[in-house]
């Protein structure tokens, strides 16, 4: 509709134009410097539009190289971020070969060249070279010097996850060097040192981790065992564990396995009743089974107390495997022996685990059923060494010595007659 009208209009004014030079062409006299030129009023006209596209032409041609450049560049770019793309995708797949393969091919044309060398570096690990991997760390360092501590933290990352512990702290100690508080870098160096069973060192750095934004799902577990050891050592009070447990960051505070380990570290030295009052205020945030378990371990003033506190949530959480197991060890502690048999007759029933028939055994030994006691004991290992099959089954009725004397007497009689 618009191009319509845009041209009737220039019909419309090329007529009139058309009507006007008919009857009176015009003239032009341009004299400059002694020369003159004559002409009309359209030959004019028709030498301004030559000369303007003229120039047109002239810039045209001087911009081309320059243009031709851009669009060859463009190109490149293209196909370069098509190449990740597809090299990402077969990362995704699980197709690591090829997935390297087209990374590394679009690193000449891609404006981010640093993702393709990082990622075709965490596809040779997942192929097992090292020495490849190594490599385009190496090449991405000296293409892109700038990028020094990306490139050393993934290094120190793959490391890490290919257990080469100390090869791992020495890239991570060239890190701390330039950047003493790099949160990422402190986050590797504590599971770096976890690894290493270094708790001293996990211990060092938990307060230096206080204000920075730091992934607690991966420290959570080096942490809580470095305080667990911590609060283990002779020369450890409960006022050290507290002046530790005050530094460490509100994130890790908060986390269920620390709360719990600091809770039996208290306990361990005498401070049972902060450590009970702790598990009560975190399981009513929040209702977690390693809290519930570590609540029957702690050995507070009033273990009376406890039980019946366990007994009121039991009404709440009745088919809660861990808090049967953590009541029965309360029952246990004020020797209740039939209550904590039927709390963990049911706690076994719902959910088998190797703690829960360890303290059937023990149970059963207390009672004097030495034979149900090693069948427990039994259980538990099998659990651990090959899972829940084949378990005796609890309740059932346990042969006698003479009854599995008299029924190999039977059937050896049956084999006879046959």
């Amino acid at each position: 509709m618009r191009l319509g009208l845009w041209t009737l209009a220039a019909v419309i004014l090329g007529a009139v134009v058309a009507h006007l030079l008919l009857q009176d062409r015009g003239y032009v006299l341009v004299n400059f410097l002694g020369y003159s030129i004559e002409m009309s009023v359209p030959a004019l006209v028709v030498l301004l539009v030559a000369g303007y596209f003229g120039v047109r032409a002239l810039l045209l041609i001087w911009r081309a190289p320059r243009a031709l450049g851009t669009v060859v560049a463009d190109a490149r770019m293209r196909r370069a971020g098509t190449k990740l793309t597809r090299g990402l995708i077969h990362m995704a797949e699980g197709d690591w070969s090829k997935g390297e393969r087209l990374l590394t091919q679009g690193i000449k044309g891609s404006d981010s060249p640093l993702i393709n060398y990082l990622l075709a570096a965490r596809a040779a690990q997942l192929q097992g070279s090292n020495e490849r991997r190594d490599d385009w760390l190496r090449l991405a360092y000296e293409r892109l010097p700038e990028a020094e501590t990306a490139v050393l933290l993934t290094q120190a990352e793959l490391q890490l996850e290919h257990k080469e512990y100390e090869r791992a702290l020495a890239t991570l100690s060239r890190i701390e060097e330039s950047h003493p508080d790099h949160p990422l870098a402190l986050e590797l160096l504590v599971r770096t040192y976890g690894a290493l069973e270094d708790w001293e060192r996990v211990v060092a750095l938990l307060p230096k981790i206080g204000g920075l934004r730091l992934d607690t799902a991966q420290i959570g577990e080096p942490a809580a065992a470095a305080l667990r050891h911590f609060a283990e050592r002779p020369d450890i009070d409960a006022a050290d564990i507290e002046s530790l447990w005050a530094r460490l960051p509100r994130t890790l505070r908060q986390r269920p396995a620390l709360i719990a380990t600091h809770a039996e570290g208290l306990s361990r030295l005498d401070r049972g009743d902060s450590a009970e009052k702790m598990l009560r205020q975190a399981l009513k945030s929040e209702w977690n089974e390693t809290l519930v378990l570590a609540y029957g371990t702690v050995v507070s003033s009033s273990p009376s107390r406890q039980l019946k506190r366990a007994e009121q949530w039991l009404k709440v959480h009745a088919e809660d495997a861990a808090l049967l197991l953590t009541a029965a060890r309360l029952c246990m502690a004020v020797e209740l022996w039939g209550k904590a048999r039927s709390y963990l007759e049911s706690s076994l029933a719902i959910d088998p685990r190797p703690a829960a028939y360890a303290l059937y055994g023990q149970l059963l030994k207390e009672l004097g059923e030495e034979d149900g006691a090693a069948v427990a004991f039994r259980s538990g290992l099998a659990l651990v060494t090959r899972g829940a099959a084949d378990l005796p089954a609890l309740g059932a009725p346990r042969a006698s010595r003479d009854d599995e004397q008299a029924s190999e007497a039977a059937n050896d009689a049956t084999e006879a007659t046959r």
